[in-house]
């Protein structure tokens, strides 16, 4: 699969919360923390997404950047950070391609047949654009462990 531990990490360019876009071209050289969320503004992403604001400093002091994609519009998203003084790109995925391309789809999420989402996930890129760490939640309410993430970052090249 493309979201394979060691493959290259698929390319994804997405609109941020200003309607710019994002391109993760821009990420090359950099070690990068990927959340993938399934909705702004239910209590479990909002809890993974503060944990991830809370504990910045610490991704920033090993040169690591923090990004959060979810399906949602750029609207929704804006507020959701805002709402949560998030300091890091919230993206939207409107389209569902890097949710297929990192195989995280959801589908039918929380009973809503039809609705198709973000499993909650998490991808540690490294220096060299290859997946050295990821997290795949099992059900919509799994939180990943911030050490964990910190302790992938860490050790990624």
């Amino acid at each position: 699969m493309s979201g394979d531990v060691g493959s290259q990490a698929p390319a994804f360019a997405l609109l941020d919360t200003d309607g710019n876009e994002y391109n993760s071209s821009n990420l090359a050289g950099k070690k990068t923390v990927i959340a993938f969320f399934p909705a702004a503004f239910s209590g479990v992403c909002a809890e993974e997404l503060c944990s991830f604001r809370d504990a910045l400093a610490d991704f920033t002091s090993v040169d690591a950047e923090v990004l959060g994609i979810s399906i949602d519009g750029r609207f929704a998203n804006g507020a959701f950070r805002d709402a949560n003084n998030l300091p890091f790109p919230i993206l939207s995925d409107f389209k569902q391609t890097a949710i297929a391309d990192y195989d995280v789809v959801w589908p039918d999420f929380a009973g809503m047949v039809g609705y198709t989402t973000a499993r909650r996930s998490v991808f540690v890129i490294g220096t060299d654009g290859k997946i050295a760490w990821k997290w795949l939640s099992d059900v919509p309410s799994d939180l990943p462990t911030i050490a964990d993430v910190q302790s992938a970052v860490e050790a990624a090249n």
